[in-house]
């Protein structure tokens, strides 16, 4: 008994009495919005001994929006630590404790820190339905506090990130840009700050370098103004890695140099992995293999510490990719393989899924209540005017019936559009991973498995995974750099020269003044015709076997691709099909027609493609070219 009381007493003695005269103040008063408790307790919320103290004298007093803030505060504090398990218990008492006092401010702020801890952890589905829950309960106010207002802006920004996580970087930016419009009504610099790295992430993830670079300096001048450590590292680190982006290892590895004290000050994981494994990246883009390594498999450590699965995501590609680099293959198969199996759990259909069903029902439950409350107010006029404006009545029930039948049919266009849109992507996607393909390319590497030629199969496996690593990354997007696409088309001739007996001669010319990273064309859009030409046009050929695939551009607002073979032309390709008993059916082109269709709605300019069967001097077929053009303005 004796040591309790003197431990309380030593407690007591530690805390300033300028906090004990704030706590007073607070206890008698008792303010129950969350702005006038931040207003005094804000300078003191990152010491945790001062936010425990208050929690346990608000809760001893009975003064729960108080004992509420100090455990959300509390939770912030060892989340910025990673330490997520002591962060949910925290938010879930200080949940538990606001509803207790049914405040509605303290419990939005506590949903909103339980979706951004199950952010952290990757926990998708238990994310977003505490920050659609925070959203639900903030827009049920009508005339929201600020309080309340800033809490919705934090649900916006949370399901902004969400999305991001999910690679749907457009509605990501959405939902950013709401949130900002509303910080900026309340001058909240921090939450400038924090959308304004947000949106710099998505146009990086968008190959928009230029402008995610504006806005990560939008974002550091921001922090530099509130005087935020947190923030200015952040920021410093992702134009350190735009740095990279654009070629300039040497400019990020000094702006890493610097920044990286005061990552180690502030002692967060979770700011000190994304550090290390950029510099690793710089110093592998420069050769410095021995430093990169380290780099990298310290970051690497540390985003499985601090449980940040994109940083971790992130060091297992570069990591795999430094030791193919050093000819290491086991080692560069092995990281691969574990980047591949994290990015399926990340990524994993069923969670997408979910997140968008969420999403869409948050919508449509809020369409239903605005549908009411009109409801409800047209009610009420009805009554007052009916008896000398029925005609009135009459001519707005037409109208509201009309309206509602015109939003039926709109929608049920939509969706069918959206269905036609999903189906053609899937279709792509079967296309592309057809079976005959997957089979073979295994039957070959299980062949250079039996013959014991293990560097062949490594070399083969390895290509193997990146091709299809890449075919489903660029399945999940509309859309992609035509650098990106071509890098996938060769790493598939690739495949199949090496089916052929390396007898294929696959060349790509890329005309001057032509940068294939600012193009943008319908992801995997090439594959299908230079299947056709490898299996229709040069599987029956004897002799050299020659595949050319040229970028031009013959006009402003479009990109000419051709693919030019010296196969067996089409009038004999279909004479051995039909000579065949099982007839292979390529649906691939079709698909493509239509998905370019759809591509092409949106630009000013149409596509087009043609077929041209190509002949010698005496009529003799020599081959079939394909020329498609696609537009770009």
């Amino acid at each position: 008994m004796f040591f309790l009381i003197g431990s309380f007493q030593l407690f007591s003695q530690s805390i300033p009495i300028e906090f004990i005269q704030i706590k007073d103040s607070l206890l008698r008063t008792a303010p129950k919005t969350y702005t006038a408790i931040h207003k005094l307790l804000r300078p003191h919320r990152n010491d945790t001994i001062l936010m425990q103290y208050f929690a346990d004298e608000a809760a001893e007093q009975g003064y729960l929006a108080g004992q509420s803030y100090a455990l959300n505060e509390l939770g912030r504090r060892f989340r910025n630590l990673t330490q997520y398990n002591r962060a949910l218990a925290l938010h879930r008492r200080a949940l538990e404790v606001a509803k207790e006092a049914d405040n509605l401010e303290f419990k939005v702020s506590s949903y909103n820190n339980l979706g951004v801890v199950n952010r952290r952890t990757s926990s998708l589905r238990a994310a977003m339905e505490y920050n659609q829950k925070a959203l639900e309960l903030a827009n049920s106010v009508e005339n929201p506090s600020i309080g309340l207002k800033r809490s919705i802006n934090v649900s916006l920004n949370c399901i902004g990130n969400l999305y991001q996580s999910l690679q749907q970087y457009d509605e990501a930016i959405y939902y950013f840009k709401e949130s900002m419009k509303l910080e900026a009504e309340l001058g909240n610099k921090l939450g400038l700050a924090i959308n304004y790295q947000n949106l710099g992430e998505c146009l990086e993830e968008q190959d928009k370098l230029d402008l995610a670079m504006e806005n990560y300096q939008t974002s550091l001048s921001l922090n530099n103004e509130i005087n935020n450590n947190f923030g200015r590292v952040i920021c410093r680190t992702s134009i350190a890695q735009v740095h990279v982006k654009q070629d300039r290892p040497k400019v990020a590895l000094k702006l890493l140099e610097e920044v990286r004290p005061l990552a180690n000050e502030l002692a967060d994981s979770f700011l000190i992995s994304p550090i290390q494994v950029t510099a690793g990246w710089a110093q592998m883009i420069l050769g410095r293999y021995a430093d990169a390594e380290e780099n990298i498999l310290n970051g690497l450590s540390l985003a499985k510490e601090s449980n940040n699965p994109e940083i971790e995501l992130h060091a297992l590609f570069l990591i795999s990719d430094l030791y193919e680099n050093k000819g290491d293959f086991e080692r560069a198969l092995r990281y691969n393989k574990q980047a591949e199996l994290l990015q399926e759990n990340i990524m994993n259909e069923s969670t997408v899924r979910y997140v968008n069903e969420v999403i869409y029902r948050y919508d449509y439950e809020q369409k239903n209540n605005k549908i009411e409350v009109l409801e409800k107010q047209n009610e009420i006029t009805n009554l007052k005017l009916r008896q000398n404006q029925i005609v009135l009545l009459i001519g707005g029930i037409v109208l509201a019936l009309m309206a509602g039948i015109f939003y039926i049919l709109y929608r049920q266009f939509q969706l069918k559009n959206e269905k036609k849109v999903l189906t053609l992507e899937q279709d792509m996607l079967r296309s592309q991973m057809n079976p005959h393909f997957l089979f073979n390319s295994l039957n070959s590497i299980k062949l250079y498995i039996i013959n014991n030629e293990q560097k062949n199969a490594v070399h083969y496996l390895n290509k193997f995974s990146k091709l299809v690593r890449k075919i489903l990354e660029a399945s999940s997007v509309k859309e992609i750099a035509l650098a990106d696409e071509l890098e996938t088309v060769e790493l598939y001739m690739n495949i199949e020269d090496i089916r052929f007996s390396n007898e294929i001669n696959f060349q790509v010319i890329i005309d001057e003044g032509i940068d294939p990273h600012l193009v943008k064309i319908p992801s995997l859009i090439l594959q299908p015709f230079l299947e056709n030409a490898l299996w229709h046009g040069l599987s029956s050929k004897k002799g050299e076997k020659k595949i050319v695939l040229h970028v031009s551009e013959p006009q402003s607002g479009s990109i000419q691709i051709s693919i030019a073979d010296n196969g067996i032309g089409r009038a004999a390709a279909e004479k051995i099909k039909e000579g065949k008993v099982l007839q292979r059916k390529s649906v691939g082109i079709d698909i493509t027609k239509e998905r370019l269709s759809n591509f092409a709605k949106e630009y000013r300019n149409p596509y087009s493609l043609n077929i041209i069967d190509l002949f010698d001097e005496e009529w003799n077929a020599t081959g079939t070219k394909v020329i498609l053009v696609i537009p770009t303005i």
